[in-house]
């Protein structure tokens, strides 16, 4: 895929998003369904996701002042929060407008329609949900994963709402249509709630994979040849900046030079592996080892 900006995922996202709700709107308005009308109330969520992420990116992406000194890449979480935020109340409201249908039931109109309209909506979030999921690892945006998931998400609703909605014109049985309702509430709710614990986690400064730590120790092992050990060391991801700290023990006798030397090589070599990062190194004298840290070979 090409390198598109975090911008234009973002605008881009909204014209789909649109798009795949006037499909959805018409595809209620011809059948009157419940279900269907659930379906495009999540969609409206999308749409207004879609305008909070692009303000999200603008922000992450001003360089940091005096008030932000380490930058304002975590609006990108802020926005991830307040879309898992919007999809928790309208699982809420699609489980209100269910259950009030479920006592009156009623057969939809023109379901065949509803269906060809709806699941045409599917296929275009299906193409967009998998573009921002690509493109929102590959750039390490909370933002863009977040979008992509929720529009995944929505893939998913479509499909069960075109398998079971094919069943009310076969069987005749009216209650299947607030019963998808339901079905749809309660996959928002879960969706909704995995966004913010993974959001709220990235806020709250989590560590990252076991693996990206692993790979950071590597790289210091292998970057590190003069030192003699690096300990204490600590790393978080904010977005799509790293950042690590860690002391690294030299020879006493070792010049300032020499130890500023080694310092820059591991730093290359750190941004080398896991991109843009912001790193601390502390250096210390031979007699501050800890000999249970990172050793580096000589």
């Amino acid at each position: 895929m090409p390198d598109i900006s975090k911008t234009a995922l973002a605008w881009t996202s909204l014209g789909v998003s649109i798009a795949a709700l006037g499909l959805k709107y018409a595809a209620w308005r011809v059948t009157g369904s419940i279900a269907l009308y659930s379906d495009a109330v999540e969609t409206i969520i999308n749409v207004v996701a879609a305008l909070t992420g692009l303000w999200a990116l603008h922000i992450a992406s001003l360089p940091a002042d005096e008030n932000h000194t380490y930058g304002h890449y975590k609006a990108e979480y802020l926005s991830a929060v307040a879309e898992g935020v919007l999809v928790l109340v309208t699982a809420f409201v699609i489980g209100r407008e269910a259950w009030i249908d479920w006592q009156h039931p009623s057969l939809p109109d023109a379901p065949l329609l509803g269906i060809a309209l709806n699941g045409s909506a599917g296929v275009l979030n299906l193409a967009w949900a998998l573009v921002l999921l690509r493109a929102g690892r590959a750039k390490r945006s909370p933002t863009l994963v977040a979008a992509g998931q929720h529009v995944m998400s929505d893939v998913w609703t479509t499909v069960g709402l075109v398998g079971g909605f094919i069943l009310i014109p076969l069987t005749g049985w009216p209650w299947i249509d607030p019963l998808l309702a339901g079905l749809i509430a309660l996959n928002v709710l879960r969706v909704g709630w995995g966004m913010m614990r993974e959001s709220i986690a990235g806020l709250m400064d989590e560590a990252p994979a076991a693996e990206t730590l692993e790979t950071i120790r590597q790289v210091i092992a292998a970057s590190g040849h003069g030192a003699i050990e690096a300990h204490d060391l600590r790393a978080r991801i904010v977005g799509a900046m790293a950042f690590v700290e860690f002391h690294l023990v030299v020879p006493g006798a070792m010049s300032v030079d020499a130890a500023h030397e080694i310092c820059d090589r591991i730093e290359a070599a750190l941004r080398a592996r896991v991109g843009e990062a912001l790193i601390h190194i502390h250096v210390e004298p031979e007699r501050k080892a800890k000999h249970c840290g990172i050793a580096i070979p000589r």
